[in-house]
């Protein structure tokens, strides 16, 4: 096999002197490997149909050596966050094939042809659309966004000279998913350009991020690629070991938050502003909890419109020389600091219900102030009914609320029910705003649902409102990743219980949750479409139901098939939380 020559456009995304790729758990990816299986899927890519493929892959580095492999072939990614039905089917009319951990039914290749690998990296034009992501759905429907090669190579040039010199010698372990332009950029493409190793695995839970921080040694410290979700929520009871940089995009940071995660993890927050659409805008560090300013990264030009305040920007990071407007107001600052603004907040996030307008923030700001709530999302939601006259006539809008509670919040709910709670939270807005400013709808929930990069989106608080009468007889499932070990055997899934499930129906009226034979049932469903198990039951072992599952939770099935004793061990946990474990034994 010839070894490719990697030529002057592809070279600013692998360091040529990079002898380390990365890690996947203890073992080491040398660039020779990395080169090699890239070459490969460039030969296996090339003589395939269509220019079009869709890329999921749970594993960094795996994931890279393909989506540069298709570069090289001449096929545009489309990135999708995750592989469950409704995005597949979105995807099934945009692309010509998929590549990676999709269903079945979608025929993806897994694997490249290793003899397929004998092939130079071609020289690449800038100007190719190399990628489609998606807007996170954080304030609607997702759209997608298209990125030239050119964009790319700016963005993670501009990121190793902004901060380079912070990072240096470091490793980067990530939270989020690189199948978002923030983790994408942030913990592949930059490590490949600097020639920094990244941790093939995703950090979700923070007992496996405190884990690699532990294991970082003093000659290679670890670089964290982070979100505020998962920052908001670092245990203060684990090991935490300071790490080199910490790194959060993907919503607004709490100032709190930012000074509580430098206290445990020894390093305050570098925060990025951006978008799928502008890339990287702005970035801050807080010196304390009133440091909101924010500063333009190098080659970012920003302006705001007069009337409205939104800020519009223009940067080598769009696709085109045109000035974007964004839908974030700001202003700038006073502090003397020339080119620092201050983000307002959202201008759609002002919503006119019954001819009047109304301020989502500003009704968060007043049930957020309470003692019962922790956090909380206000969202517009629409009801009706069908009949002979326009469906105009019958639809009316009307304001949800999805809220995190306190301890004494969840006491409350535990002793009169929701019907009371939803009344005093409801008198706390009575005589201060409008009554249609008072939400028509409430769900409480032990922290709001998120997607792979830790965002919150408005599909998914949606979703917590569907019609119940409308149910679904089981949860949506995602394989993670599966290990063959001879005699055991291990897989994990994404597990999200929706909301309509039919489970939750009448268990309970007003309080559902997932009832403990439907988790066994489910686990023991889910192994058998992976492992070899006997049909027959046998008996149920250490079976522990330690926190309730609500509407809509999402939660990650672990699953190990001892095949020498028939057993099967179980766990359905969170980034906080066990919730249930067992074992489950079978005889032929």
């Amino acid at each position: 096999m010839v070894t490719p020559v990697l030529n002057s456009f592809i070279h600013p995304f692998i360091h040529p002197t990079s002898a380390t790729i990365g890690w996947r758990a203890n073992l080491r990816v040398t660039r020779e490997d990395w080169v090699a299986q890239t070459s490969a899927w460039q030969g296996t890519l090339a003589a395939l149909p269509g220019t079009q493929f869709a890329l999921y892959m749970s594993d960094s580095i795996a994931f890279s050596a393909a989506l540069l492999g298709a570069w090289c072939a001449g096929k545009t990614i489309w990135l999708s966050a995750d592989a469950l039905s409704a995005s597949v089917a979105v995807l099934k009319d945009k692309v010509d094939g998929f590549i990676g951990e999709f269903p079945a039914d979608c025929q993806p290749i897994v694997t490249p042809s290793a003899a397929a690998g004998q092939h130079d990296f071609p020289q690449l034009d800038g100007a190719f659309v190399g990628l489609v992501v998606h807007t996170s759905g954080s304030t609607g429907v997702a759209h997608a966004i298209p990125k030239k090669l050119s964009q790319l190579t700016s963005e993670v040039a501009t990121l190793e000279a902004l901060f380079g010199a912070r990072v240096v010698e470091s490793r980067f372990v990530a939270t989020v998913s690189h199948q978002h332009i923030y983790g994408l950029l942030f913990n592949v493409l930059w490590p490949l350009y600097a020639g920094r190793p990244m941790q093939a695995q995703t950090q979700i839970y923070p007992e496996q991020l405190a884990q690699e921080l532990e294991n970082q040694s003093p000659q290679q410290p670890v670089v964290v690629v982070s979100s505020p979700a998962h920052l908001k929520r670092l245990p203060t009871h684990l090991n935490w070991t300071p790490c080199r940089a910490v790194f959060c995009s993907g919503g607004v940071l709490p100032a709190e938050v930012a000074l509580s995660a430098s206290r445990l993890l020894g390093s305050v927050p570098i925060e990025i502003y951006g978008s799928s659409e502008t890339g990287g805008v702005a970035w801050r560090q807080r010196a304390d909890q009133f440091d909101d300013a924010w500063t333009p990264m190098p080659g970012v030009q920003w302006r705001t419109e007069s009337d409205t305040q939104l800020i519009e920007v223009q940067s080598a990071h769009l696709f085109t020389d045109d000035w974007l407007t964004l839908a974030d107001r700001v202003q700038v600052t006073d502090n003397g600091q020339t080119g620092q603004f201050i983000l307002l907040g959202r201008s759609d996030r002002i919503v006119k219900i019954e001819e009047k307008r109304i301020s989502l923030d500003a009704i968060e700001s007043r049930l957020g102030a309470s003692s019962w709530v922790e956090e909380i999302k206000v969202l517009v939601g629409q009801t009706g009914r069908t009949g002979e006259q326009s469906e105009a006539n019958y639809r009316r809008q009307y304001l949800a609320a999805v809220v995190v509670l306190t301890d004494a919040g969840r006491d409350y709910l535990q002793q009169h029910g929701k019907l009371a709670l939803n009344r005093q939270l409801i008198a706390v807005l009575s005589g201060v705003m409008e009554p249609v400013s008072v939400p028509r709808r409430w769900r409480y929930v032990d922290q709001f649902p998120t997607n792979a990069q830790g965002k919150i989106t408005l599909s998914l608080l949606q979703a917590l409102f569907d019609d119940a009468q409308a149910q679904v007889n089981a949860p949506e499932i995602n394989l993670r990743r599966r290990d063959d070990l001879q005699p055991a055997q291990h897989a994990e899934f994404d597990v999200r219980w929706p909301g309509n499930l039919r489970y939750f129906v009448g268990h309970f009226p007003d309080t559902p949750i997932l009832p403990g034979v439907a988790q066994v049932h489910w686990a023991i469903n889910i192994a058998r479409t992976i492992f070899t198990m006997p049909t027959n039951f046998h008996s149920m072992q250490a079976l522990k139901f330690q926190h309730v599952i609500l509407p809509d939770q999402l939660t990650l099935l672990k699953l190990d098939y001892d095949e020498r004793k028939h057993s099967l061990n179980f766990s359905f946990t969170s980034t906080t939380k066990q919730y249930s474990s067992g074992r489950v034994l079978f005889h032929d």
